[in-house]
C-alpha cells in the first residue's frame, strides 16, 4: 500500500470502528431501551440514532456517492428536537435503516481512491475548496466520524 492508501484505510478503519460500536449496541436494543433518556429530560437514544442515521445519509450527496436512503428522517431527528414530532418510523425500521445507511457508506468509501478523498465535498464552493483544499471529503467523514462518537458516547449514558 502507499502512504495514501494507508492514510486513507486509517480513516475508513477508524469510522467502522466507532459505527460498528454502534451496531453492535443495536443488534439487540429494545424498543424500552431505545426509548430511554440519556439523562432526565434529554434525548432519547432512538433520538440519537434517528439523528445519526439522517446525518450520516446525507454523506451519499455530500461526498457525491449515490443517492440518500432515507431523507424521511430529517423532519424529526435532524430538523427538530427530540419528541416534538412523532418517531416517523417504529424502532426496528430505524434500527433497519441505521444498519442500511452504514453499510452502504461504507462500501462507497471502500470504492474510493486516496485522489477521490481529497476533492471537495458539496458544502464547499470551488472558489473556497481552492481556498482551503483541507475542506475535502476525508475531512468530512472525519467530522461524521466524530459525530458518531460523540452521540454514541451520550447514548452510553442511558444504560
Amino acid at each position: 500500500m502507499t502512504q495514501d492508501e494507508v492514510l486513507i484505510a486509517t480513516v475508513i478503519a477508524s469510522w467502522k470502528q466507532v459505527t460498528g460500536r454502534v451496531s453492535a449496541s443495536l443488534a439487540d436494543a429494545t424498543e424500552e431501551r431505545l426509548d430511554k433518556q440519556v439523562a432526565p429530560g434529554r434525548n432519547r437514544v432512538r433520538y440519537l440514532i434517528g439523528h445519526l442515521t439522517a446525518i450520516n445519509d446525507r454523506l451519499f450527496t455530500g461526498l457525491e456517492i449515490g443517492e440518500r436512503l432515507h431523507p424521511e428522517l430529517d423532519e424529526a431527528y435532524v430538523a427538530n428536537p427530540d419528541r416534538k414530532l412523532p418517531d416517523p418510523v417504529s424502532a426496528e425500521e430505524l434500527k433497519k435503516a441505521w444498519f442500511d445507511v452504514t453499510e452502504k457508506l461504507t462500501a462507497a468509501f471502500e470504492a474510493l481512491t486516496p485522489a477521490q478523498w481529497l476533492e471537495r465535498h458539496t458544502a464547499v464552493s470551488a472558489e473556497d475548496f481552492a481556498k482551503e483544499p483541507l475542506r475535502n471529503r476525508l475531512a468530512m467523514l472525519l467530522g461524521r466520524t466524530n459525530h458518531v462518537a460523540l452521540h454514541s458516547g451520550q447514548a452510553v449514558l442511558a444504560k
